[in-house]
């Protein structure tokens, strides 16, 4: 046997880079409500068995027993807790104690009980099997439900030895193929590293800001112009001066229509300069905000998905450089509408996937710049505003050299008062008209787009609607692990039979994406899986890579060592929320690990880091690892023969007690 030289999966505290943590706080699956009856307790203890987390699942299950509840089918499940992924060899001195304790306060079982049944083929399994009647102990299995069935197969597929044990393992792996797709996988298990989206929001429109001075300039003007023309119309009356009179009127049938004209032309004008300003490249780089807050997160969004929905036919250097305005008015909309929320940027990331494709689509119809053509002055407009220029200025020619001759000095007095005081008037209402004007698009453009947004919402949302439970993540993780350990056999040219023990260390991939259910361990998209099989000739140790959304792997390491040669095993950091896994060689770099990353800010009023911690290191069967790695470390090949005598003393024992049960 050779002893490899190993490298360092991640060194001492080597960063993983795992991305932030989802929370899904809107489920409580694991929540027990507080005082739970036994039958809360038993319930929730088989949440956990189904995720793999055992010693929790064992716990609750116990105290539901404590509590009163011990029906055939928690028998049944407290049975498979307790025996769940290893040999009758691997169970302590005390835990064979249980198990005969347990066996002993069995009740009669009724033939008629579907679970005193699934109990009577547990208790069949933990005496020796003999070859011949291998076929007959399946047969026993297979007439068992479904749920009983695949949660033997699934559960106690390392606990016997020899042709039981190969025909076990062979339907368990069976199994876990079968199950590796079910619940179409692929298309739905993205959705359970997705956080819950964010609800659409839109900027409240500006209410309308009129200075004072265009208030004052306004009312003053218009008051003044009013008193002149009265006078204007009491000197032209007065004298019976019918064409001044007629010219009066036309002046300011003239200005009506210029200040009508005039008002919708500088509005227009006004609102395609604001229109232009939001789709103009920037002519400044933006200011980078902190490589982790929520602005830059932001910013990377809107570029990955600008520099991805490029439309057809268009080059994305040229789609970038003409959309640079639209998604910097874009990305300074989002982090004002959520930087005070404490919304993390991957719950928008829907919005800007929305903004986007919504770009993308007015490129494609070329509405871009339809506002442009929106907000192009009419010919309506332009035919008031000029038509009443001529018009005012064909009433003034005819009217001020009647006026003047009649009564000089007030009639022309009064003419420069009327329009001294108008122009100052009709400049101030033009702005005054044109907010108010603008405080109505804008409301209507928000409804729209409030509108837009809603509904995208609901789609994003349906679509999540079918995200996978947390007990299918553990199914699908489980599946594979099964799967991997039956390849590992073949490759490593091993028979069940020959495998003491195997053992898995499973640690989050660099940069992947993880998330977990309140109280839950965490699950990630991509695992760095350490697997030990245990052999009498020593340890044979695979480093694989897998990716969990897409069930492919890859080993990118393989060792062999014998049992001397592991000099220390040890775990760190749980009480940190960092458990950080270190095997030692006498002849090698130490193989460490960081087994999980921490996340602080992704707890739930109601959790603890440690517990936390905790739970994901049960899951991912690391207590067992640790047990297993640290009698090798200690007594190397020895410990194997020393186990095994002693568990066949225990074995011996426990073989006596359930005969004598039996009897």
């Amino acid at each position: 046997m050779t002893t490899s030289t190993t490298t360092n999966v991640a060194l001492g505290d080597a960063h993983v880079d795992v991305q932030a943590g989802v929370v899904h706080g809107d489920i409580n699956f694991y929540r027990l409500p507080p005082d739970p009856s036994p039958q809360e307790q038993f319930a929730f203890a088989l949440k956990y068995l189904d995720a793999r987390v055992r010693d929790q699942a064992r716990k609750l299950i116990e105290k539901a027993v404590a509590g009163g509840y011990a029906t055939t089918e928690v028998q049944f499940y407290r049975l498979i807790a307790l025996l769940s992924g290893r040999t009758l060899r691997q169970l302590a001195p005390e835990e064979v104690d249980r198990l005969i304790a347990i066996c002993a306060s069995l009740p009669h079982l009724d033939d008629h009980d579907q679970w005193a049944a699934g109990v009577r083929v547990i208790r069949r399994l933990l005496e020796p099997v003999r070859a011949a009647e291998t076929d007959l102990v399946v047969k026993e299995i297979d007439a068992l439900s479904r749920r009983q069935r695949d949660t033997i197969y699934g559960h106690l597929e390392a606990l016997l030895e020899g042709a039981m044990q190969e025909e076990l393992w062979r339907k368990s792996v069976a199994l876990a193929a079968s199950r590796r797709t079910e619940g179409d996988r692929f298309n739905r298990i993205w959705k359970f590293f997705h956080p819950k989206p964010a609800q659409p929001r839109t900027l409240p429109v500006q209410p309308a800001a009129v200075a004072l001075r265009d208030w004052l300039r306004a009312g003053a003007g218009a008051a003044v112009f009013v008193l002149a023309v009265v006078q204007l119309l009491i000197l032209v009356a007065a004298r019976g001066m019918l064409g001044p009179l007629l010219g009066l009127l036309v002046g300011l049938i003239g200005l009506g229509a210029f200040c009508v004209g005039g008002a919708d032309r500088h509005y227009r004008r006004a609102r395609l300069r604001a229109k232009e300003a939001q789709i103009r490249p920037p002519q400044q780089r933006r200011r980078e905000g902190t490589p982790r807050g929520f602005a830059r997160k932001v910013d990377r969004l809107f570029d990955r998905y600008f520099s991805r929905y490029v439309p057809q036919d268009t080059d994305r250097v040229y789609w970038r450089a003409q959309t640079a305005g639209i998604q910097r008015h874009l990305r300074d909309e989002v982090v004002e509408l959520y930087r005070e929320q404490r919304i993390g940027a991957d719950r928008v990331a829907w919005l800007v996937r929305y903004l986007v494709g919504d770009v993308r689509r007015q490129w494609e119809e070329d509405t871009l710049t339809a506002f442009r053509q929106r907000l192009r002055i009419s010919t309506r407009t332009r035919i008031l505003h000029v038509g009443g220029l001529v018009l005012l200025i064909a009433g003034i020619l005819s009217t001020a050299p009647g006026v003047m001759a009649s009564a000089p000095l007030p009639g022309t007095g009064w003419l420069l008062l009327a329009a001294v005081s108008a122009v100052p008037a009709v400049r101030s209402s033009f702005r005054i008209i044109a907010e108010w004007r603008r405080v109505t698009d804008d409301q209507a453009e928000r409804d729209d787009k409030d509108a837009a947004r809603w509904e995208a919402y609901h789609r994003w949302c349906h679509k999540l609607s079918d995200k996978p439970s947390d007990t299918e993540m553990a199914a699908w993780l489980e599946s594979d692990r099964k799967v991997l350990v039956d390849r590992a056999m073949r490759q490593y040219r091993l028979q069940p039979s020959h495998v003491i023990a195997h053992a898995f260390i499973e640690a989050p991939a660099p940069s992947c994406k993880r998330a977990r259910y309140p109280q839950g361990p965490w699950r990630y998209s991509r695992y760095r899986l350490l697997l030990f099989l245990l052999t009498d000739d020593g340890v044979r140790q695979a480093n694989i890579d897998l990716d969990f959304e897409t069930a492919t792997s890859h080993t990118a390491q393989r060792l062999n060592y014998r049992f001397d040669a592991v000099a220390a095993v040890r775990i760190d950091g749980i009480a940190t929320g960092q458990p950080t896994f270190e095997l030692t060689l006498f002849n090698g770099d130490p193989i460490s690990i960081r087994v999980s990353e921490p996340d602080h800010e992704a707890l739930q009023h109601d959790e603890n880091a440690t517990k936390i911690a905790e739970l994901s290191l049960d899951a991912a069967g690391l207590n067992h690892t640790l047990h297993v790695l640290e009698g090798v470390a200690a007594e190397g090949k020895e410990w194997i023969k020393h186990r095994r005598r002693r568990a066949d003393e225990r074995l011996a024992s426990l073989t006596g007690s359930l005969r004598g049960l039996l009897d």
